[in-house]
């Protein structure tokens, strides 16, 4: 990745309860969330299909779902309901007026003008912004990773079940770190050496003809394209899905890995430490399932038609 995505907003964002232009949605820096990460938002991803002429936004509802869940881990209120934050998405891209691929970002943030670390009490509001959207990291040739020397949050420190913006200081260090040293992405270890997940994005291995990969209590986003990649390779594909703890050298010895996220999509792993896996290329595995997520994602399985949400 290297650099940042750049930004092309759609012209109008939910702020303070109303449609605004993007260049009026501005908060102060005395803004409790400015001041201590105290935000939690969501990463949604709209897929534009040229034979429906329609964006197809993926697994909306559960998304939301996760987002309002985790409310109540950083005692957050707003008078918005579920129904409400899934409808503003909605409408975001309408007025956007975008016939391409778009990344939704809900967010809900301690909007209070306060000083003081702490979450009980801080009033919260909610908004939301659309941005255009290509592929966010290389799925076609592989990527070379390395596991980083920083570690993973622990979910008693900072809980990375919940997307908050404080804890991805914890993804953009061992981004930066791989990135700087010529790796395309990283690999989190826990505290206890035990494999974690990508820098913002979950990881699978296959091995012995398991597809493996981390269970919720090791530290992890408990990712809905994960959730996603778990049911398909189950139900579509017949493979053996397992939820255990991972060595690192598993990494080195296994026959895929790939990372899968909002982001990352269904992304085949080359290499990790320079030792190559496997082929050194895309495996069989990740392959069938990267080209079933993208049919899914299209909505062109009926199976699973109920996941995708027309906009237009």
């Amino acid at each position: 990745m290297g650099k940042g995505m750049l930004m092309e907003p759609g012209p109008v964002v939910y702020f303070e309860g109303n449609y605004v232009p993007v260049e009026e949605a501005k908060v102060s820096i005395m803004t409790h969330a400015f001041n201590y990460g105290t935000g939690l938002f969501e990463g949604i991803r709209g897929y534009y299909s040229a034979d429906e002429d329609n964006i197809l936004v993926f697994r909306l509802p559960e998304h939301v779902d996760r987002l309002v869940r985790n409310f109540n881990i950083m005692c957050m209120e707003i008078p918005e309901t579920p129904e409400d934050i899934a409808n503003i998405c909605v409408e975001l891209i309408k007025r956007s007026g975008f016939r391409e691929g778009v990344y939704i970002r809900p967010l809900c943030y301690k909007s209070e003008l306060s000083l003081g670390p702490r979450l009980s009490g801080v009033e919260s509001r909610f908004c939301c912004y659309i941005i255009k959207l290509g592929e966010y990291c290389d799925i076609e040739s592989g990527l070379d990773v390395v596991v980083s020397s920083w570690r993973r949050l622990s979910d008693n420190a900072i809980p990375s079940r919940a997307k908050s913006t404080g804890s991805y200081i914890n993804s953009s260090l061992a981004a930066t770190e791989a990135n700087l040293a010529g790796f395309d992405e990283a690999i989190f270890l826990r505290e206890d050496g035990s494999v974690a997940e990508g820098s913002a994005m979950n990881m699978f291995m296959v091995l012995n003809g398991q597809l493996i990969t981390t269970p919720p209590t090791a530290d992890i986003l408990v990712g809905i394209t994960r959730n996603t990649v778990i049911e398909l390779a189950r139900n579509e594909l017949g493979l053996d899905v397992v939820e255990r703890p991972i060595a690192r050298t598993e990494l080195y010895v296994c026959d895929e890995v790939f990372f899968c996220g909002t982001g990352a999509q269904v992304a085949p792993v080359r290499s990790v430490d320079r030792r190559v896996i496997g082929e050194g290329k895309p495996g069989p595995v990740s392959r069938k399932l990267q080209d079933l997520y993208f049919r899914v994602v299209m909505g062109k399985v009926d199976t699973y038609r109920s996941w995708c949400t027309p906009v237009y």
